[in-house]
C-alpha cells in the first residue's frame, strides 16, 4: 500500500525541521510502537529505548527515505531491527505478560471464555506487524546485496515472484532460463526470510499468499 497524502506532507514538515511535525509523529505512532515492543520483551524499560531507537533511527534514515513508503511500516520496520539486535543481546525468547495494565494505570487479568479478548486482538495485530516487518526488512536487505553483487538474474526473480506473484514458469520464459534456475533462487530468498523471522523469534510465520511456499 502506498504511502498517505497525511503521510508525504508530514515527512515533508519534519524534513523541513519544523519542531511541531516531529511531536506529531510521535504523539501518532509512539503507545503503537512501545505496544508492539513492550508485547516482544516483556520489560517497559527496554520498549521505551526501543521506541527511542526507532525514532533516531528515522531521524538517521530521513535522507534515504522513500515517500512512496508507507510511514508506519518504516517505522515498525526499524522497530524490528531493534528488536532483533535487542532480543540477541537477551539471549532469550521473549515472553507476552499474562497481566496487563487497565485504563487506569492498575493491572488486571486476561478474561477467560466468552470471545477474544481486546488485548489478545492486538497481540494478534503485533504478530502481524511483526512478520511483515521483518520479511520487508529482509528482503530490503537481500535486494540491496543484490544489486551490490551484480546478481541481477536473482533480482529480477525477487521482483517477479515476490512483488509481482509471478508463477515459476512464466519468471523462466520472462528472463530466458530455466524453472530449475527460478526455484533455485525462489529457495535462497525464502531460506533467508525463514532464517530473519527465526532470528525475530517469530513462530509459525504466514508466508502464504507472497509466493513463498
Amino acid at each position: 500500500m502506498p504511502a498517505s497524502e497525511s503521510d508525504k506532507a508530514l515527512v515533508k514538515r519534519i524534513r523541513s525541521g519544523e519542531g511541531e511535525a516531529w511531536q506529531a509523529c510521535i504523539d501518532q505512532f509512539e503507545g503503537r510502537l512501545l505496544a508492539f515492543a513492550r508485547s516482544r520483551l516483556n520489560d517497559q524499560s527496554s520498549a521505551e529505548d526501543i521506541v527511542q531507537e526507532t525514532f533516531m533511527g528515522f531521524l538517521k534514515a530521513l535522507p534515504n527515505y522513500d515517500d512512496s513508503t508507507p510511514l508506519e511500516s518504516f517505522l515498525f520496520s526499524i522497530a524490528s531491527h531493534k528488536l532483533i539486535d535487542a532480543m540477541r543481546r537477551i539471549g532469550r525468547r521473549p515472553t507476552v505478560p499474562l497481566l496487563l495494565q487497565d485504563s487506569a494505570g492498575g493491572v488486571r487479568r486476561e478474561p477467560s471464555g466468552g470471545g477474544r479478548a481486546a488485548s489478545s486482538m492486538m497481540r494478534s495485530h503485533e504478530k502481524s506487524f511483526a512478520e511483515s516487518a521483518v520479511v520487508e526488512a529482509c528482503l530490503a536487505d537481500l535486494i540491496s546485496d543484490f544489486k551490490q553483487s551484480g546478481a541481477w538474474e536473482r533480482l529480477q526473480c525477487v521482483e517477479l515472484i515476490f512483488v509481482l506473484g509471478w508463477a515459476n514458469k512464466d519468471v523462466a520464459r520472462r528472463l530466458g532460463t530455466t524453472e530449475q534456475a527460478v526455484a533455485n533462487h525462489k529457495f535462497f530468498v525464502v531460506s533467508k526470510l525463514k532464517e530473519s523471522a527465526k532470528k525475530a523469534r517469530l513462530q509459525n510465520v504466514n508466508l502464504d499468499g507472497m509466493g513463498l511456499e
